[in-house]
């Protein structure tokens, strides 16, 4: 028999949507804000030469600037104050959970509740200025050397430039924190999806203006666009996917009366890591690349034979990022889930697996099924990322419609989905609540 919860969900329809007043808030501050990010993105840098800057692009849109342009919806190729985009923040978020794995204060300060979470979001504040200004100093650095890029090189450009790109990414983490808490969805997930959604239109006008020139013939465009849509739910199907292990209940006593014992259980995500591993993979492969185009042709020789070797569609570029893959799965993994820690609270609640002695039997056994998992789920994210990249290194295909971007816009749009999904559920039950109150008044 369904739940309650069940119930209402399959009874959710699109006259409940129309009846949510604040959802309908929340979904037109989301979108309001994301209009602000996107306009954002249009706003260049000052004493940026925006033809020579373009020249530069396009012999360097193979490296990590692309990858970067593509999430951040071409704010890196306009060179707009948003150009390093939230990455910063990202970056400074897992740098925080590895440092609160390795230090035993920030381990005790996770662990105090709400305030220690608070403690640990400002310190992930302060690591997000320190990294936007390190990276946004060495994009100024860059642009400098250029000299049809800058009309006026010198400290006014430097700290200008400083300034203004930390202050964009400050004001995309401000903007990520007030989606989540006053709009629909994250917030930082939802600046990413809009910039790579962005550039979407754009790569399905190339792809079909390929077909339609001759330079790719016609069933190639079909097939490009039956595989998108198998990748999509093939992506679909394994965010979904889930291990539940059985958590028992032991009876329990209340006055006089005695409760049977409950059952819940343990979901354990095929990939709990995300959409990480295959970012840190990538920007780690095109970190030599990148370093190659800014040196140009008097850089060193090995710097590019390492560039030939690492270059899209090599054999050895696919094997040390689907290394990567699963490094990064493995390494996130351990960082977001503790077996250990979820023992000792079951054990704490009275909670137990059944068959496993509650303890460090249970964390060897959690952990045991979460390797398994990780190991699915590895492999999965190297299928997601690989296939896609062969085929766009093999028929020229635009970048956007690579398998981590598309990865990307589907686990956001289901995040989102599933919460707006939760908020009908809530409306719903305010109006059964109020409809319970008015009868028993009545009475």
């Amino acid at each position: 028999m369904a739940s309650a919860a069940e119930q209402l969900a399959a009874n959710i329809n699109f006259g409940a949507l129309t009846k949510a007043k604040e959802l309908h808030k929340r979904l037109l501050f989301t979108v309001i804000a994301l209009i602000v990010y996107r306009l954002g993105t249009y706003i260049p840098l000052p004493g940026i030469d925006p033809q020579g800057l373009k020249s530069i692009l396009d012999q360097t849109q193979g490296g990590l600037l692309g990858m970067f342009n593509a999430f951040g919806g071409g704010a890196v190729q306009r060179m707009a104050i948003f150009a390093l985009n939230i990455m910063p923040y990202i970056s400074a978020s897992i740098i925080l959970q590895v440092l609160t794995i390795a230090s035993p204060t920030l381990e005790a300060l996770k662990k105090e509740g709400e305030s220690g979470r608070k403690k640990i979001n400002q310190y992930t504040r302060y690591g997000t200025v320190a990294l936007a200004a390190v990276q946004a100093y060495a994009i100024a650095m860059s642009l400098s050397s250029q000299s049809n890029i800058v009309h006026s090189p010198g400290l006014f450009f430097t700290i200008s430039t400083v300034v203004t790109l930390t202050g964009g990414t400050i004001f995309l983490m401000w903007l990520g924190e007030q989606i989540t808490a006053r709009g629909v969805g994250n917030g930082v997930s939802l600046i990413i999806f809009a910039g790579i959604v962005a550039n979407l239109p754009r790569a399905l006008a190339t792809l079909f203006s390929l077909g339609q020139k001759g330079t790719m013939p016609a069933w190639v465009v079909i097939a490009v666009l039956i595989g998108s849509v198998a990748v999509v739910a093939f992506i679909v199907y394994m965010e979904r996917a889930q291990r539940r292990l059985i958590i028992q209940y032991p009876k329990r006593q209340v006055g006089n009366r005695m409760f049977q014992g409950e059952k819940s259980h343990l979901p354990l995500k095929i990939n709990s890591s995300g959409v990480i591993p295959p970012i840190f993979a990538s920007s780690l492969l095109l970190l030599p690349m990148t370093a190659a185009q800014f040196a140009g042709p008097n850089g060193p020789d090995w710097l590019r034979t390492m560039t030939a070797l690492l270059g899209n569609g090599q054999p050895l570029h696919y094997l040390l990022y689907a290394a990567g893959i699963i490094f990064f799965a493995f390494f996130y993994t351990s960082i977001i889930f503790n077996p250990e820690d979820t023992a000792d609270n079951l054990k704490k609640y009275g909670g137990f697996i059944p068959g496993i002695r509650p303890g460090k039997r249970t964390a060897e056994y959690i952990d045991y099924v979460l390797t398994r998992l990780t190991v699915i789920g590895a492999l999965y994210l190297c299928a997601v990322c690989l296939v896609p990249q062969y085929v766009i290194a093999k028929m020229s295909l635009p970048f956007y419609l690579g398998g981590t971007s598309i990865m990307i816009v589907v686990s956001v749009t289901m995040d989102t989905v599933a919460q707006i999904h939760s908020h009908l559920l809530a409306h719903q039950y305010e109006g059964l609540i109020k409809k319970a109150r008015l009868r028993g008044a009545r009475r």
